[in-house]
């Protein structure tokens, strides 16, 4: 339908326009029914529906709906599948226009800085393409329903610790490669009807009122045409915030704000157009909503078993030494642990969904297995009991095999606060060890929202890395454990070996300023450039069959930075089951124009594979593949050079590689001045030939005016030390080596400031 917002907005008074930017309550938007404004609906939703209708709050001390609770996003990222993505939102979709919900507030697309941080089990990844991917696949999936989404929290939101008020200090490189890049890649590929924006100051400036963030980044730079929300509370100055680009603050504040913007208006301080923008913006989505309701049913059982799937493709088998899976129906098992009956499947706070049902592994193995179980531990507490332990070391002699459900409680890791360490409880780690002295066949299953250390790594002969796995996550590690299911998820995050090793470690937490010290070296990126041990790496993962790559083929080895080229390479299941690979395409790059990781993720796919199949994987990579984000041009950069192009079944599994040389256009510009160096002037192609006159003179001066020199005087001054002195001599030094006075080397710099 169309409808001319304009021509509505016109005859709205202005209390009206001012009540249409805050929520009438904790989840719905204020109707105008003499115009045909309707009241709409959001809810929480990131993986799945929590819609709470009676004394509504947000962290969900009240009861919400009976809903489907899928793998929250540490756990569906490691799937590196978009289309399974994809299928989730449409599935989330449909249940909320059946619950008449117009917007789903999600997804969580915050980079993992850091595994303290408590809610880290709602964030994909620490790296920036595959979360961008991820999240669009999954908007096109709920919006395909003509629901709404509203991406989160822009940006730089990365910690718990006082989140509604520390400053996240980085810099503008830093933003735009690793914080902002997947929340643009969403608009970019997806258009979300909304996005939220974050709790915390960026660089002393709150994301609630920051025009650069709001309106000169996601609006001019990327083209966002949606409207933005508020974090719950997010709100430091109403106005400031209008005027900035925040168009919605949610939930209400009882009118007082409202009352602001009113008087704002009225007082000259704030145009009413400002106000009329953010007004159209919001009816805009509120009609896309309005305007296609498809009430439909759905059924809850269809969508566990979707659940079911996604987590599937998920979890990742870390560990398999001499084949210890799958297990046998044949086999005496012994499970241990109490998740084994008690999963723990999602995280803790806003996004708590209210399950309709809840599978375990015990009660999901095959008919036939021979499973005993002992509790061991409890699921909730770090609590280590003397008989429990001793029942539990029991049952494992007496096993064939172990599978130990280890992982961490709720209370460790929650929205609202940040984890301590990075260690499970206590009494999990302290039974462990005591199973393995008896039971050298033991197999840890994890259910945890963010890496732990695992002083057992060593010891164990299998480890799977079920994250959190939504209310079917037991049945899909029932179904992994035994053969049923071919295990095919990768690392979203590396496993570090133990905190301290982690880049942000003396950077996170405290202090009203969080300094983003590590720059763009997040996660592999730091791992991999630092050649440092890590537990685990990003993109690894193990199957119960092998792959192997080749036939590396690159459209263009010589492209410019206009071009977009294509890379394939064949896979093959060189193993006896059926499975899926994820081929990873890294670039590195050789130019040395800046300081870069070893490596960045620039493509992926996932392929499945029948035993002795080959199929091809082709992936397509374009100037922002090659480019880093250059301040000075304000623009992404690919300098000219060699950049190595690497396939792989991890960050550290590279299995082909071969370089391209990229040609560019593009030039950063010069700003000559008094501590210009000679080496920088060597360098830019349009001040070469100058340089190269002032090096002479230099050289000359260096030598005493004579082009011979002394044996004595060639041992105390290189070749090499000549050569490193000039490269960063400064144009002012020509007045003590070069004969210049200050007024001729300023003469010079004009002269050459003119060639830029």
């Amino acid at each position: 339908m169309n409808r001319d917002l304009k021509k509505i907005i016109s005859q709205m008074t202005l209390e009206e326009k001012a009540g249409m930017c805050s929520g009438l309550d904790f989840w719905h938007l204020k109707s105008v029914e003499r115009l045909g404004i309707p009241e709409v609906m959001v809810s929480d939703g990131p993986h799945g529906l929590r819609k709470q209708d009676d004394k509504g709050d947000h962290l969900g001390m009240n009861d919400s709906i009976k809903a489907v609770c899928f793998p929250p996003a540490a756990l569906s990222a490691c799937s590196f599948d978009r289309e399974l993505m994809e299928s989730m939102g449409e599935t989330i979709g449909r249940e909320a226009q059946a619950n008449d919900v117009s917007v789903v507030l999600g997804p969580a697309v915050n980079i993992k800085r850091s595994p303290l941080c408590g809610r880290n089990f709602e964030y994909y990844s620490e790296d920036p393409y595959l979360a961008g991917e991820i999240a669009a696949a999954f908007i096109n999936g709920v919006q395909s329903q003509h629901v709404g989404t509203s991406i989160k929290h822009f940006a730089a939101n990365n910690q718990e610790y006082h989140r509604m008020s520390n400053s996240s200090e980085a810099d503008e490189r830093t933003l735009r490669e690793i914080y902002f890049p997947a929340f643009e890649t969403a608009v970019k590929k997806a258009q979300p009807y909304t996005f939220m924006c974050s709790y915390n100051q960026i660089n002393g400036t709150f994301a609630s009122e920051n025009k650069w963030l709001l309106t000169d980044v996601l609006r001019n730079d990327w083209g966002f045409e949606g409207y933005v929300m508020s974090d719950w509370g997010a709100v430091n100055d109403r106005v400031k915030g209008l005027e900035a680009g925040l168009d919605l603050e949610m939930p209400g504040s009882n009118g007082t704000n409202d009352a602001l913007i009113m008087e704002a208006v009225k007082n000259g301080t704030l145009k009413e157009e400002v106000l009329d923008q953010a007004v159209e913006r919001i009816l805009n989505i509120i009609y896309k909503y309005a305007d296609h309701r498809t009430p439909q049913e759905f059924t809850m059982e269809k969508d566990h078993e979707e659940a079911r799937r996604i987590a599937e493709e998920s979890m990742v088998l870390l560990q398999n030494t001499d084949q210890i899976l799958p297990l046998k129906a044949s086999e005496k098992v012994a499970f241990i642990g109490g998740f084994a009956k008690k999963p723990r499947f999602q995280g803790g706070g806003s996004s708590h969904i209210n399950c309709f049902k809840i599978t375990n592994a015990l009660e999901s193995v095959p008919a036939d297995a021979k499973v005993t179980y002992a509790e061991g531990f409890p699921a909730d507490k770090d609590l280590y009991d003397k008989r429990l332990a001793a029942e539990a070391v029991q049952a494992a002699k007496a096993a064939d095999k172990v599978v130990i459900f280890a992982g961490l409680p709720d209370s460790f890791e929650s929205e609202g606060y940040d984890r301590s360490h990075m260690r499970l409880p206590e009494c999990q780690n302290r039974l462990i060890g005591e199973i393995l002295e008896v039971q050298p066949n033991t197999v840890v299953v994890l259910h945890n929202g963010s890496p732990v250390e695992m002083p057992w790594i060593n010891d164990v002969k299998g480890i799977l890395e079920a994250y959190l796995g939504g209310q079917a996550g037991g049945a899909a590690v029932a179904n992994i454990l035994y053969g049923i299911v071919n295990p095919s998820g990768k690392l979203a995050e590396t496993i570090p070996v133990k905190l301290a090793d982690n880049p942000s470690y003396l950077n996170f937490g405290g202090g009203d300023k969080v300094e983003y010290r590590e720059g763009v070296f997040v996660g592999y990126r730091y791992y991999d450039t630092k050649q440092m041990e890590v537990a685990y790496p990003f993109g690894y993962g193990l199957s119960y069959t092998t792959f192997t790559y080749s036939n590396l083929q690159i459209s263009n080895t010589t492209p410019t930075e206009k071009d977009t080229i294509s890379i394939s390479v064949d896979v093959t299941n060189t193993g006896s089951v059926a499975g899926k690979e994820v081929v990873q395409l890294y670039v590195k790059d050789m130019t040395s124009s800046a300081i870069r990781p070893e490596k960045e993720l620039k493509g992926f796919e996932k392929v499945q594979l029948t035993s002795g199949e080959t199929k091809t994987v082709t992936m397509k990579l374009d100037k922002r593949s090659f480019a880093w984000y250059n301040t000075e041009l304000h623009d992404w950069y690919a300098a000219s050079g060699k950049y190595e192009i690497l396939v792989g079944a991890s960050s550290r599994d590279i299995r082909l590689s071969e370089t391209i040389k990229l040609s560019s256009s593009q030039v950063i510009p010069m700003h000559v001045h008094m501590n210009t160096t000679l080496g920088e002037l060597l360098r830019y192609p349009k001040t070469k030939e100058t340089a190269k006159e002032l090096t002479s003179k230099y050289l000359s001066a260096m030598n005493g005016g004579s082009e011979t020199a002394s044996e004595s005087a060639a041992e105390a001054i290189s070749e090499e030390m000549v050569e490193a002195m000039t490269d960063s001599m400064p144009l002012r030094s020509l007045c003590s080596f070069g004969g210049f006075s200050r007024a001729e080397i300023q003469e010079i710099i004009d002269k050459l400031q003119a060639l830029c």
